[in-house]
């Protein structure tokens, strides 16, 4: 049995029997590591080192370029460790294999992406009058949290992380209980190639962990991927100490389907924005917006491919692995359960069992058809390989019901009609859409976050550095020689 330890201060922390957590594998069930629960001590520990270091001269002379290198460097080591850590991954999550390589694959993008920013976090100059040299700098915002959720672990520490090391910060990550194996693996990279106290790795239950974290008092910057109700936790323990926070939070998000758009693209885009990690995504196309006039043989079409899908253990590679664990399963099978009573269930709606794999927690692609605009499997965030089907007849009208939840994190248009896609574009309430596409390759370029209910912020892109930086102006005044 793997243990994997805390990093505090450049040691490993290993903690007592009692305070052990079992990470489980969602497609076997069965148990491959377990993790320290972090005591508020820990915490305490690594924010007090966290500090130490980021004030610490050793820090301050490393210029900005060798950040980047540093950067630059362990991209290419994550490509070499490629397949290792993509198995990893796929065992931590449940992700297909092919799903979990492309995770890390984005990972080694996002130091990669801002290698090349780290020494060109540039200030400005504001002309006042002559005489005086105005200056505006941007400098690190000091101790950085990053709380992870368990749904993409090593894309999600890897875009914030590298932002955070570009800018100069010290960093403190909270890994998902459920899903730690990858950013312990990171962990170990950074600890021998940074300053003690600069990268540290806290582990244990968010809701207990969570808190020592979010409220500490010596913190900078919070960012935080996860449910709303723990994010609006985070943004209120942070407000008592005056913390930024940055929020991705949930999604709802809509496919938006016009009579005139390539079927056989938009058919493959709604499939793979719902079954992507099993539905378990934030930015997932939970809604399909179908105009009335296709929508039998737009949905006939979509039950053949969902029902041609392949379920199973995440090494097996086929399209869609289970749930993370005995809490969402029950979540969902519940949920589908009630569904089936109701009568919306087009296809699917069922749990499974995968010979060899009886302790996994596996449910089918789910299609709900019926549904009212209002009712909760059309408004609530469902967390898993559940498409909800809604019909329009108007521009007007699939805009309405695209803004028609709390959420505005991503949405998705297909149209040939260029004038119509971007009027939708320009209409719908979300951080990022997408027209004739749904995702756009991982988008490390591409700022990410939500309009509403979705979150406040955005990452990704070279506007996440300005995250974990603060402004600073300084204003000079000079004189002619002879006049001083």
């Amino acid at each position: 049995m793997k243990k994997i330890p805390m990093l505090i201060n450049g040691e490993w922390v290993h903690a007592s029997m009692e305070a052990l957590l079992d990470v489980m594998n969602p497609s076997t069930g069965e148990v491959i590591a377990q993790i320290t629960n972090a005591s508020k001590t820990h915490v305490d520990k690594a924010v007090r080192a966290a500090r130490v270091a980021f004030e610490s001269e050793e820090w301050r002379k490393i210029k900005a370029y060798e950040r980047g290198q540093l950067l630059v460097e362990f991209a290419h080591y994550i490509r070499k460790h490629a397949e290792e850590w993509s198995l990893l991954e796929c065992r931590d999550v449940g992700k297909p294999l092919t799903q979990a390589r492309a995770d890390i694959e984005a990972a080694a993008r996002y130091f990669e992406f801002l290698w090349g920013a780290a020494d060109k976090v540039m200030g400005d100059t504001i002309p006042i009058e002559d005489g005086i040299l105005n200056a505006v700098v941007l400098e690190p915002v000091g101790i950085t949290v990053h709380i992870v959720p368990w749904n993409y672990p090593i894309q999600i520490t890897a875009r914030s992380v590298a932002a955070a090391i570009a800018t100069g910060n010290a960093v403190i990550v909270k890994s998902a209980e459920d899903t730690p194996l990858t950013t312990h693996a990171i962990t170990e990279w950074f600890a021998g190639k940074l300053p003690r106290g600069i990268f540290q790795h806290i582990t244990g239950l968010g809701r207990e962990v969570g808190p020592y974290l979010t409220s500490h008092p010596d913190i900078n910057h919070i960012t935080f991927t996860g449910s709303v109700p723990t994010g609006i936790a985070v943004m209120k323990s942070a407000a008592e100490n005056v913390v930024p926070v940055t929020l991705e939070l949930g999604g709802k998000s809509p496919n938006i389907v016009f009579a005139d758009a390539n079927m056989e693209q938009a058919l493959d885009g709604v499939v793979r924005a719902i079954i992507q990690n099993a539905g378990q995504t934030c930015s997932a196309g939970a809604r399909l917006l179908i105009e009335e006039s296709v929508k039998e043989t737009f949905i006939a079409q979509l039950v053949q491919k969902f029902q041609a899908l392949k379920v199973g253990p995440g090494e097996a590679d086929v399209d869609m692995g289970p749930l993370l664990n005995e809490r969402q399963y029950t979540k969902i099978s519940t949920l589908l359960q009630k569904a089936k009573e109701d009568g919306y269930v087009v296809t699917g709606g069922e749990t499974l069992t995968i010979e060899g794999y009886e302790k996994g927690y596996y449910v089918e692609p789910t299609i709900l058809a019926g549904v009212e605009a209002n009712d909760a499997l059309a408004q609530e965030e469902i967390f898993g390989p559940v498409l909800t089907v809604l019909t329009f007849t108007t521009v007007e009208e699939a805009i309405a019901l695209a803004n028609s939840t709390d959420y505005g994190l991503v949405a998705g248009v297909w149209s040939k009609d260029i004038d119509t896609a971007h009027y939708v574009a320009s209409r719908v309430q979300a951080g990022q859409v997408f027209i004739n596409n749904y995702g756009a390759a991982g988008g490390i370029q591409m700022p990410f976050g939500g309009y509403k209910k979705s979150g406040i912020g955005r990452e990704k892109g070279f506007v996440a550095l300005r995250n974990y930086t603060q402004m600073k102006n300084i204003a000079i005044r000079y004189a002619p020689p002879n006049q001083i």
